[in-house]
């Protein structure tokens, strides 16, 4: 009997969501295939998840993750469309491709049943985001694949023509967090507090902000002014990026992401 998940490709992304799919209680029912082969046997043992090739994964899996590059996706489903065609219970295609659309990932597969996400790399620790969007696919193998996403953190469905602007935020706004809680520690450091302390107060303080919006429901901007006191320190905290263009440069670096991100799925 087949597995219900199978991964083709298990490097940094497709092994972080074989690890969230397995911790949402589908241990031992997971393959995995990746030319790197101790990668695979590796992650398997830690996971409790069989290794496996591309054509057993294509022969037998429910749900097939397709964790190559955009470059590379075309040479990966030649390699098992001919196996998806002979399938008489048709599998659901998982395409986490950057800018790839879900017309093209039925192109190239064969295949109708098709959802397409962009997770983040924090779903590593299950505090990340993944986008879906599906085509072809009934509620009970949407809530399937939901549930199996549990722990990768935020998961949210929406229609396939906002995926690559949000793809632009989420999927690479996690660089833009790195640098900013570099920046944050630097100027705590600048002021004479040690670098690891002012590395993990500017990382918690991050974590913590982040958790205010998603629990709490409030506007971003209603938490910036319940911070800001009449005259205090923050508001000339936040009067300082406003001077230096803060809010420009980082709508200004989702929107490079994005057309970048346009480019790539040509």
């Amino acid at each position: 009997m087949g597995k219900t998940f199978g991964f083709i490709g298990c490097g940094n992304m497709g092994g972080a969501l074989a690890k969230a799919v397995s911790e949402a209680g589908y241990k031992n029912d997971i393959l995995l295939a990746d030319i790197n082969k101790e990668r695979v046997e590796t992650l398997g043992q830690e996971i409790s998840a069989e290794p496996a090739d591309a054509q057993k994964i294509a022969q037998e899996c429910k749900f097939i993750f397709i964790g190559v590059k955009p470059q590379m996706i075309a040479e990966c489903f030649a390699e098992i469309k001919e196996t998806l065609s002979k399938r008489e219970d048709k599998p659901v295609i998982v395409s986490m491709a950057a800018g790839v659309a879900v017309s093209r990932i039925k192109e190239l597969s064969g295949v109708d049943s098709v959802i397409r996400i962009m997770p983040n790399m924090p779903v590593s620790v299950g505090s990340g985001v993944v986008l879906a969007t599906a085509e072809n696919v009934n509620e009970a193998n949407k809530a399937c694949f939901e549930n199996a996403m549990s722990k990768a953190g935020v998961f949210d469905w929406l229609e396939e023509k906002f995926i690559d602007a949000a793809s632009a935020l989420s999927g690479c706004g996690p660089a833009f967090a790195y640098m900013f809680a570099q920046a944050l520690a630097d100027g705590a450091v600048a002021c004479g507090l040690p670098r690891d302390k002012a590395i993990l107060y500017s990382a918690g303080t991050l974590l913590g902000s982040a958790k205010m919006i998603l629990e709490t429901g409030k506007h971003p901007e209603k938490l910036k002014d319940e911070v800001c006191s009449p005259g205090g320190s923050t508001i000339m905290g936040v009067k300082a990026l406003e001077d230096e263009g803060m809010r420009g440069a980082a709508i200004n670096a989702v929107l490079a992401a994005y057309k970048r991100t346009l480019e790539l799925g040509k």
